[in-house]
């Protein structure tokens, strides 16, 4: 039994985002001290084999933190010290926000799933460009994921994309456009192509590089695929598949799930993957596969899938800090299984 496991039911004993407050302050409090560098000892893998280029950017391992968990940048060397190859912090809105009201964030333990309604809470474009420019950043990269203010309509959404990223543009080593999370009103409405072509167009004239879009599982194939041809027309360099879903699968046993809001975690994986998958055979930009990662099977059925990296954020709420180095075991030993001498060896060998 681990450290994480003695210290889990305490954790679970209090509201998740007061858990997650707690995770983030410890984070934060030892961020840049001599601490990182002994977490780094125990949780970073250093093999070449896990290196993998996408987008102009090398990642020294393919398992990064999704978006949601350091929504203001607070502690991306924090996370980095955990042994992920990236961290994406936001979704970055232009103006500050307070998210929707408490409760919003849900455990579903008996299905190691979460339900967040959290609806982009951050600090705005402003102060958290600020923190980005002024502190240093870890040696890994950083995405910065934008998502649209409440309070813009949707015909000013390419304005409001714009200012944020005019704002954290010096920070990022690639930007994602998020027009997928279910907790903002209408933002899942800029899905659409020609949403898509007006909002990624304004950010790809204004020099957006790396530009990635964050896509949602509960799109329709049709619509996926004219936003994948937004991707090509307008020569972006990624797409991130998926963000949470508002279904709900009849698997699910935690009272909870009658909750609003985006799921996340162990129902979605398969439902991931296989999006995964039909975006990676429709298009030849690097695929970020998220969605119910939680050890090395997963993430390797995703990398399989077509994923260059993944990301994970409910994976480490139930597994703990140790996460990103057994997957990245794990990864090393499927590939050894397998026959293949690299990660990227085995990106999409199953499509």
């Amino acid at each position: 039994m681990g450290a994480y496991d003695l210290l889990k039911p305490a954790l679970f004993g209090l509201p998740p985002e007061t858990a997650h407050g707690l995770t983030h302050r410890l984070l934060r409090a030892v961020q840049g001290t001599t601490v990182t560098d002994r977490l780094r000892d125990r949780f970073a893998v250093d093999d070449p084999r896990l290196r993998v280029e996408a987008f102009g950017n090398e990642f020294p391992n393919p398992v990064g933190v999704a978006a949601g968990f350091d929504k203001n940048a607070e502690v991306p060397r924090g996370l980095a010290a955990l042994g992920f190859g990236h961290v994406e912090v936001g979704g970055v809105t232009a103006e500050r926000q307070p998210g929707n009201p408490r409760p919003r964030l849900f455990r579903l333990r008996e299905d190691e799933a979460l339900i967040n309604r959290m609806g982009f809470n951050n600090e705005g474009a402003d102060i958290v460009g600020e923190r980005l420019d002024g502190e240093p950043l870890p040696a890994v990269p950083v995405g910065i994921n934008i998502g649209k203010s409440k309070s813009t309509p949707l015909d000013d959404a390419p304005d409001d994309y714009l200012y944020t990223y005019e704002r954290v543009a010096d920070a990022g080593d690639y930007f994602v456009v998020n027009v997928s999370s279910p907790n903002t009103p209408g933002l899942r409405d800029l899905q659409n192509r020609a949403a898509l072509e007006e909002i990624l167009g304004s950010l790809a004239d204004a020099g957006a590089d790396p530009l990635l879009v964050k896509l949602s599982p509960d799109l329709p194939e049709p619509a996926v695929e004219d936003a994948l041809g937004v991707v090509d027309d307008l020569g972006l360099d990624g797409v991130i598949a998926t963000n949470t879903t508002t279904s709900r699968p009849n698997s699910l046993k935690s009272p909870q799930k009658a909750e609003r809001g985006g799921l996340s975690g162990k129902p979605i994986e398969s439902i991931a993957t296989e999006r995964i998958r039909f975006v990676a055979e429709r298009t030849d930009v690097p695929v970020i596969g998220v969605g119910g990662v939680s050890d090395a099977k997963g993430a390797y059925e995703k990398i399989r899938a077509g994923a260059s990296v993944v990301q994970l954020y409910t994976g480490l709420v139930y597994e703990g800090p140790g996460l990103a180095r057994d997957i990245n075991e794990g990864i090393l030993d499927l590939l050894d299984r397998d026959g293949f001498d690299s990660v990227e060896a085995a990106v999409g060998a199953d499509l």
